[in-house]
């Protein structure tokens, strides 16, 4: 028994850690059936999950309870366990067997859920975040739907007083400080504390006997692995990207020369001159007529205005290959019906009286029981991964999460997901009546608006308040959509101090530019997690990437490949960042950046002047 500084008894909490051993980057493959290849490649803990091991050992000290580790993969994933019981665990638990092959994101689920009623029950179940081998975030909302359980996502900071937990939770562009009762389903920003991490001689000396194995058997006759998974990774589309890596040093002024040049030459500076002709936009066909019980469900987040335009956008392109008519369903107030009209909304269906995940999850499961749409489109941001992934988990439907493109095949959704920190995309299928999938914010093109339906039907759905969330303040700090839809961005690095930001803003001006931020200096709390740019951050696709101060290490320069022409400026000749580049000046950024940002501005002055003005 563990007591407080009052003297009051703690009650001892039984936690769960769900930990995932995946490839280092570097490594990483396809195998023939389109999943992840991990015969042969370095493997190491999941980065979120290292702050779950740490938080669940801490807590389960803290109360004189206990802390079970759990890992769902191949023997070799045994080693993650004795890290964890290495670092203070109290016993760790293999899930194993070739029969658990293939598992997708609702598979994973049904597997885990079935090892945690075995092996419990648990007051809290701690998981990371995501996983940066796939980033979709989906298995926890998934399993805590499959559990019965509420959850939290991204907690940056975790009390508890044995009954109730509250947490301080980072979300996409923002935050909320909410508690629910226990038992309950937390997954761990990876700013929640220090990870858990021991070296190979501390893992070997772990005892046998503090590890057990479940088998496909011990659970039940499944079905699991691939036999339960309903989606299915089809082809691949490969994006290797080839860097200039042009390298130069010396004089300041005429690297800022040479790099002015550089950015006319590639096209870079059109965002910047003077009079620009627009970029057109495509027309969103008008909606078709197709038969009235074909549906493609689109899921609208509250307060995401630009998300809600592009992905009814996108669903009304895809309707009439579909042959299905646009439903919008709206959490929340329909003020804008024409607006909603005129971005690709055939039908409006309001979601009333819930506002928390579980509860819309719940309404719209119910909605789309009743009404068997083809597609249930979502974004893929906080809200709308736990929304989907409850919905899927309802439903037993296949679920994409994170897609960049929605395609049409006989009839059937394919979603094209990234995969590898973004160097290539995958085409996932769904076999489930229903498909779901999350949409990347930003990742979908611009379209035009529509002439706005006339007469646009509206159904109402009531909700049912479980309330099991209790929100004590949310806020938000930025927009997610910022950096998906720039054009340019300067990317600084955890070696410019937040006293010289003011240096580089009329640099910034001068592009056009977004700021953005490498996992460092958000870890510090210098700039808001929506402006990380990498693969626990943004992936990005703006025409011109510019990186100061930062050394360009792997788990960064991966979120910005689709980048059109990438500028480094930094003084280490050494730094990684120029092997990830086009153009790289050596030198101090404090010299070149004020040179370069003079030399755009009178760039811009001389375009100015030449433009001649007609007369009236």
């Amino acid at each position: 028994m563990s007591y407080d500084e009052f003297g009051t008894a703690r009650r001892p909490l039984r936690i769960a850690v769900l930990v995932k051993q995946v490839p280092q980057f570097e490594d990483m493959a396809f195998g023939p059936n389109g999943r992840l290849q991990r015969d042969g490649i370095a493997l190491e803990m999941n980065p979120y999950c290292r702050r779950a091991v740490a938080k669940g050992t801490e807590l389960a000290q803290w109360s004189g309870g206990a802390c079970t580790v759990l890992t769902l993969g191949p023997p070799s994933a045994e080693d993650c366990l004795r890290e964890a019981v290495a670092w203070g665990a109290d016993d760790g638990v293999l899930i194993t067997d070739p029969a658990f092959a293939g598992s997708d994101t609702l598979a994973t689920a049904r597997t885990l859920a079935a090892a945690l009623g075995r092996e419990g029950p648990f007051d809290l179940i701690l998981m990371g975040r995501n996983s940066v081998d796939s980033d979709t975030g989906q298995v926890a909302p998934e399993l805590a739907e499959m559990l019965g359980l509420p959850f939290l996502v991204g907690a940056k900071s975790v009390e508890t007083d044995g009954d109730w937990l509250r947490a301080w939770c980072e979300l996409d562009d923002g935050w909320r400080d909410a508690e629910v009762p226990l038992p309950a389903v937390v997954s761990c920003a990876e700013r929640l504390c220090d990870p858990c991490k021991v070296d190979q001689a501390g893992r070997d000396a772990v005892d046998p006997a503090r590890l057990r194995t479940i088998s496909a058997a011990m659970l039940g006759a499944g079905p699991w692995g691939e036999a339960a998974s309903p989606t299915s990774v089809g082809e691949i589309r490969g994006l290797a990207v080839t860097r200039m890596r042009r390298i130069t040093g010396g004089d300041p002024d005429e690297q800022v020369q040479l790099l002015i040049e550089h950015l006319a030459e590639t096209g870079a500076l059109e965002g910047m001159d003077p009079s620009p002709e627009p970029p057109a936009e495509a027309q969103v066909p008008p909606p078709p007529v197709v038969p009235s019980d074909q549906l493609l469900a689109v899921v609208l987040e509250p307060g995401r205005r630009s998300e809600t335009r592009d992905i009814l956008a996108a669903a009304a392109s895809l309707a009439g290959s579909l042959g299905a008519s646009v439903e919008a369903l709206v959490c929340g107030s329909i003020s804008e019906v024409d607006t909603l009209s005129a971005w690709g909304a055939d039908h409006l269906v309001l979601v009333e009286r819930v506002t928390v995940e579980e509860d819309v999850a719940h309404a719209i499961g119910g909605w789309c029981r009743e009404h068997h749409p083809v597609a249930v489109l979502a974004t893929g941001t906080s809200w709308g991964r736990e929304v989907a992934g409850r919905v899927a988990a309802m439903l037993g439907a296949g679920l994409t999460g994170d897609a960049v493109d929605l395609t049409v095949d006989a009839g059937r959704l394919v979603a094209w997901k990234p995969a590898f920190g973004g160097q290539v995309v995958a085409a996932i299928r769904a076999n489930s009546p229903t498909q779901m999938v999350t949409v990347r914010p930003g990742s979908l093109p611009r379209r035009g608006p529509r002439a706005a339906v006339t007469h646009l039907e509206v159904e109402a759905v009531l909700g049912e308040q479980q309330s099991r969330v209790t929100i004590h303040g949310r806020g938000r700090d930025d927009d997610i959509d910022i950096l998906a839809s720039a054009s340019s961005i300067v990317c600084v690095g955890a070696g410019i101090q937040p006293a010289d930001y003011p240096l580089i803003e009329p640099f910034r001006k001068a592009l056009g530019a977004e700021l953005g931020a490498t996992r460092r200096v958000t870890d510090k709390g210098w700039m808001p997690h929506s402006r990380q740019i990498g693969i626990t951050g943004r992936s990005v696709s703006p025409r011109l990437y510019v990186g100061l101060g930062l050394s360009g290490k792997f788990n960064h320069t991966v979120g910005f490949r689709g980048a059109g022409l990438v500028v480094a400026i930094n003084s280490d000749p050494a730094a990684p960042i120029f092997d990830a580049c086009d153009l790289g000046l050596v030198g101090d950024w404090r010299e070149i950046v004020p040179l370069a940002q003079r030399a755009l501005d009178a760039r811009r002055m001389a375009g100015m002047a030449a433009v001649v003005i007609p007369d009236n």
